[in-house]
């Protein structure tokens, strides 16, 4: 059978749930091989890139991924999903870089890089930032868009084959994936739908970490300040606007604000 009909044979049928949203999505990496691999290029990153020495900001880091972490595993256990989280090795680390970036790999392998700190300010502001990360994370948008890629450029070809026969293009299509190495990869790596997803996703995440959701409107401004306006009209990007962005945060607000009064959902 031509490749190219295997390919989209497999588009037909490799479906599955966004656990959080109910939104449909195309997956075609079994979430074992995801987690892995995961923990194979998390490994890789570290040893080619510095650790921050900084040991109150590097507390920091694992303080508020610690407080995310136990969020979303109370948010999965009351929802009746915790095996979703299962094999998770949840890691938080942050590394000297100028560099405006932090991000999640399957499993819970998060990092931030130290030229974002400016930007998230406070304990509040970082938990923005990884809650927004680890709601990538645990929606399973990198298995989506990994499987897209893979279908795209590699013709439906299993991860397992790719890394195979292609190796170096499958580590830069996970890296691109992931947003590792990318200028400002907060904002990089994800469609729309993902963006907001994880948007509305890491708002209930922090306000269960005990951190007010409406922090997240400010770290937005600033972030938005620091690119200066710039980028593509709306419409040419693959992620919102700015403006739109803000708006739908404000409008997701009030949902995360009762888990938040609630003192942990």
């Amino acid at each position: 059978m031509p490749r190219i009909l295997i390919a989209l044979l497999t588009l037909m049928v490799a479906c599955s749930t966004v656990p959080l949203t109910g939104r449909r999505q195309f997956t075609i990496v079994p979430e074992s091989t995801m987690l892995s691999l995961s923990f194979q290029q998390y490994n890789e990153f570290l040893q080619e890139n510095p650790r921050s020495s900084n040991h109150a900001q590097t507390g920091m880091i694992r303080t508020v991924g610690g407080k995310i972490q136990r969020a979303v595993e109370l948010y999965f256990a009351r929802n009746d999903m915790s095996s979703h989280l299962s094999g998770y090795r949840w890691e938080f680390n942050l590394v000297e870089s100028a560099e405006v970036n932090a991000w999640c790999m399957p499993g819970g392998k998060v990092v931030v890089y130290s030229g974002i700190l400016p930007l998230t300010q406070t304990e509040s502001g970082l938990a923005v930032v990884m809650g927004h990360e680890v709601a990538h994370a645990v929606a399973r948008h990198g298995n989506e868009r990994m499987s897209q890629a893979l279908a795209a450029q590699l013709g439906g070809m299993a991860l397992s084959e790719a890394l195979e026969k292609k190796p170096e293009q499958t580590k830069q299509l996970w890296l691109t994936v992931f947003g590792v190495g990318a200028q400002v990869g907060v904002l990089l790596p994800y469609s729309r739908v993902h963006e907001t997803e994880a948007d509305r996703l890491g708002l209930i995440f922090m306000a269960m970490a005990g951190y007010d959701p409406n922090e997240a409107v400010a770290f937005w401004q600033r972030m938005a300040a620091y690119k200066g306006g710039g980028g593509p009209p709306e419409f040419l990007s693959t992620h919102p606007s700015d403006a739109s962005r803000i708006a739908a945060i404000r409008q997701a607000i009030p949902e995360a604000m009762t888990y938040f009064r609630q003192g942990g959902g």
